[in-house]
């Protein structure tokens, strides 16, 4: 179904029409509740959890892209290492989608820069106190 919902996006992105201006952040609501929006974000709600469990020993962080990336695998053996990088390949083209998908009630492909960055900017102040952040260095540091 995922892929399903990213090729439906990206369609609907190529065949839409263009937009007389790009939207400014202000003029963005990122819980529009269109249907590829609701299905990106109900994906994501049900593996959040499971990535919990690799954010709070600081296995996984937050990219400074707003992407899930791996940190620390150290701890991990083979089979938990796989279990990480699975769910950072399911959680990141998630991520993605939804950029997509909320471009898309704001005029497609022009408003992806506006939205990724309110995005972006939504799962930082999201992430927990102690969680693992990226700067735009590429340095880690605990989110205080």
């Amino acid at each position: 179904m995922k892929h399903l919902i990213s090729a439906l996006l990206l369609a609907s992105l190529a065949l839409s029409m263009p937009a007389t201006a790009v939207p400014t952040a202000d003029q963005i609501n990122l819980d529009i509740g269109t249907p590829p929006v609701i299905a990106v974000k109900h994906q994501m709600a049900q593996r959040y959890s499971r990535l919990v469990k690799f954010y709070e020993p600081g296995v996984m962080g937050l990219g400074s892209d707003g992407m899930v990336k791996l940190r620390d695998t150290s701890r991990l053996n083979p089979t938990l290492l796989k279990i990480a990088e699975k769910l950072i390949d399911q959680e990141n083209p998630d991520r993605n989608s939804l950029i997509y998908a909320v471009a898309e009630s704001y005029g497609g492909k022009e408003a992806v820069p506006v939205v990724r960055e309110l995005l972006v900017k939504r799962w930082k102040d999201q992430f927990k106190s102690g969680w693992w952040m990226e700067d735009e260095k590429g340095n880690w540091y605990q989110k205080p």
